[in-house]
């Protein structure tokens, strides 16, 4: 009895040890396997870097006459990839003043310079927010191994803002050329040497179209589908309803439309197929009821960060280019009332997001003009300089329009001022019994169109229609708000023309 509780016993301790040879094994093979996830770039890298699928700016190749081995696409597109790659981790080492990626996309002689900036910055507590527009490399040399490429980048527009404990001290956009040498280690091309030198472009963005609207008179109305406001391009899209509104504006005596083009649902950096023909046909019926189009750009797009530009530009690159040459399209607005988002946003951020997409726009079409519509009146003479034509709302007492009016066309008297939004709500209802009223409605717009007929003043009224629902996303989800928003148009929910459709021109 004794020799078996020994064998037993020594048969526990034995199978105590063999089990705890085998967690030891495994722990050692996990912590093997983690050191060896080094070369596996989706482990290495923080997910942060995934967004470097976000940062698309424009590359332009040059015709390459390199001396070295001929290269193919397949390896040109791989050095692509990895040098634009290479710039977005600087851009965030130096935003966030760390190295995060800085291994995986320069070699260890380069990394010394960047590691050394990030150390004098963060000793400074200075960091750089900043991103490249447009890249124009041209492969001057690749060698024989294929280990080995040398490219001269040529004006390589960067935007940068210089923040010092976390307040905003400059912002600069440059135009440089680099000297890059890419070195091809552990089958992904990492940056050797990068050297800049300033150069001295003339980045001419002047459109023919100074003035336009001096031949052209502005009637027109801002544009939604009754059925789905602030969704014109939606599953409901239909051609049949929007060539029956057409109709009706163009019988009104109206000319132009204003119609929005949402950032996130036309699919941001990848605009979809199918937005883009949607946009087609309402254009294409413009065209057919002899009306022209302003595409107001951005709608319900609020974020305005560097590293996210070169996703607007693209966004910009695939709709300008799209329509630049449809009959339809008489002007580009390129935000809706951004002046609300100073506040949240910070003006400073706006209105460099702004500059920089006027300036993408017309590099794209030279022909059209470029407009802001600003919300408020004050805001108009922001950027005056950089758009064909200024554009404002106007939702204040109608008493003081005039005055309003004809001092701004006073301080701004080198370009056209066109009134984008205004309007009266006939809402009288619980919400605000001492509201608004149909005829109220009426005597507001005939007053407004005498002081616009007398001033020869280009409008834009809001809207031809009541609209049933308002998305909580426009004014939010207060009853009163939304209530009195729905009543603006000139024709009322069951598609009777309200007394105001008399005046929706004079």
């Amino acid at each position: 009895m004794i020799n078996l509780n020994k064998n037993i016993t020594r048969g526990v301790i034995l199978i105590v040890f063999i089990l705890l040879n085998v967690f030891l094994i495994f722990g050692i093979a996990k912590v093997f396997e983690y050191l060896n996830t080094g070369a596996d770039r989706s482990s290495m890298l923080h997910l942060e870097l995934e967004k470097a699928a976000n940062y698309v700016p424009a590359i332009s190749w040059s015709e390459t006459k390199n001396e070295g081995r001929q290269i193919d696409e397949q390896s040109l597109k791989a050095i692509e990839k990895d040098y634009l790659k290479a710039w977005y981790v600087k851009h965030l080492a130096y935003k966030n003043n760390n190295t995060l990626g800085i291994d995986d996309y320069y070699t260890e002689s380069a990394r010394k310079n960047i590691y050394n900036f990030i150390k004098i910055n963060n000793r400074k507590s200075v960091s750089i927010e900043a991103t490249t527009i447009r890249h124009h490399p041209t492969l001057e040399f690749f060698s024989e191994d294929g280990q080995l490429a040398m490219l001269t980048d040529r004006n390589v527009t960067e935007y940068k803002k210089i923040y010092k404990n976390n307040d905003l001290i400059t912002e600069i956009q440059e135009i440089s050329t680099y000297k890059v040498v890419l070195l091809l280690e552990d089958g992904f091309w990492r940056i050797r040497h990068l050297v800049r030198s300033e150069t001295n472009v003339e980045d001419t963005l002047q459109n023919n179209n100074e003035n336009r609207l001096n031949d052209y008179q502005i009637k027109g109305i801002n544009y939604y589908p009754q059925s789905t406001p602030w969704d014109t391009f939606g599953d409901t899209f239909n051609s049949t309803t929007i060539s029956k509104d057409f109709e009706i504006i163009k019988n009104a005596g109206l000319n132009t439309i204003r119609i929005f083009v949402q950032y996130n649902d036309f699919g941001k950096a990848q605009v979809k197929p199918e937005k883009l023909e949607k946009l087609k046909k309402l254009l294409d019926i413009a065209t057919d009821k002899d009306l022209k189009v302003m595409i107001t750009l951005f709608d319900f797009y609020g974020d305005y960060s560097v590293l996210d530009w070169t996703m607007n530009l693209k966004h910009i690159e695939k709709i300008v280019s799209s329509f630049k040459n449809h009959q339809a399209i008489l002007a580009w607005d390129v935000k809706n009332e951004p002046d609300l988002d100073f506040k949240s946003r910070g003006k400073k951020n706006v209105m460099a997001w702004l500059n920089t997409m006027i300036d993408g726009i017309k590099r794209i079409d030279k022909m059209h003009a470029v407009t802001i519509g600003w919300a408020k009146h004050n805001s108009a003479y922001l950027l005056k300089e950089k758009v064909d034509f200024v554009s404002f709302h106007y939702y204040e007492d109608i008493d003081d329009f005039k005055t309003t009016y004809l001092k701004m066309k006073n301080d701004i008297s080198d370009k056209p001022i066109v009134l984008g939004e205004f309007g009266n709500s006939s809402y009288g209802g619980f919400w605000k019994p001492f509201g608004g009223s149909k005829n109220r409605q009426l005597k507001f717009h005939k007053k407004m169109q005498g002081i616009l007929k007398e001033h020869n003043i280009h409008f834009m009224s809001w809207t031809l229609y009541d609209f049933k629902n308002v998305p909580t996303s426009v004014v939010g989800n207060l009853p009163w708000r939304r209530s009195f928003q729905k009543r603006y148009g000139f024709i009322d929910t069951k598609g009777n023309r309200k007394p105001s459709f008399e005046y929706i021109t004079h």
